[in-house]
């Protein structure tokens, strides 16, 4: 993925977040479904962000940034900057 769509998927992930907290707050979901959901939602954005970092390391070491991969959620998740 380029950069513009890891922002892109980064965005609807962060959008789909808000919004089933939405339907927390109104009933639509129980706190389980919530939180399974959010869980998912949180590796992914742990996975967009680590591979947009990649990216742009690469490109400002003058590598290819389109080789950068993402990572398995393992070894992602609870990223810390």
């Amino acid at each position: 993925m380029r950069d513009d769509e890891i922002l892109t998927r980064i965005s609807a992930l962060v959008t789909e977040e808000h919004e089933l907290r939405g339907k927390l707050y109104s009933g639509e979901v129980t706190t389980d479904e919530e939180h399974a959901r959010v869980k998912e939602l949180e590796t992914a954005l742990d996975q967009c962000w680590d591979l947009l970092r990649q990216r742009r390391a690469r490109r400002s070491a003058g590598d290819d940034p389109d080789n950068a991969a993402a990572r398995p959620p393992g070894e992602v998740e609870n990223y810390r900057q």
